[in-house]
């Protein structure tokens, strides 16, 4: 498997893919991305970044996610605590085929994320409060729960970072 940039081609399988998310959560409670985001524009603005990413598995995308080392504006403040006060990499929008979940594909595209950076010894994420599945994921990968963030909206998030 591997990572790579996002093409514009793409769009509708990895919309495909972050539907099938906002389906997951809607049909467990989970009040994440059901207000329209991330959308069709928003995957489009992470292509022109260059931090829009999938994973391709035998020419299938069976992943994807947006990357990005240029910081994250809601992560400036914290109640709670970063474990590094240096820069990091944030990862945003992960998700993956619910044909292929329990596969360690989100491990996958996380390994991969990590090695395109090796100068850098943190990745942040975040995750609504009842987002359970994420939250368990990222504590057996390795995350340290730090604090809560506030998104731009005004919505609370739980925040992570692993040190790599």
């Amino acid at each position: 498997m591997i990572l790579r940039q996002t093409k514009l081609e793409d769009i509708s399988r990895v919309m495909e893919i972050i539907n099938q998310a906002k389906c997951y959560f809607k049909e467990n409670g989970i009040d994440q991305w059901q207000d329209g985001y991330p959308n069709e524009e928003t995957i489009k603005r992470d292509i022109e970044k260059n931090e829009a990413y999938v994973l391709v598995d035998e020419d299938q995308i069976v992943g994807t996610c947006m990357v990005t080392i240029n910081g994250e504006t809601s992560y400036n403040r914290i109640d709670g605590k970063w474990l590094l006060n240096s820069p990091y990499i944030c990862v945003h929008r992960i998700a993956v085929d619910s044909n292929c979940k329990g596969k360690g594909l989100a491990s996958t595209i996380l390994d991969q994320v990590v090695a395109m950076y090796p100068d850098y010894h943190s990745v942040r994420m975040d995750t609504h409060n009842d987002n359970l599945s994420m939250q368990k994921f990222l504590t057996k990968y390795g995350f340290k729960h730090c604090g809560t963030i506030t998104l731009a909206s005004g919505a609370l998030r739980r925040a992570y970072e692993k040190r790599i």
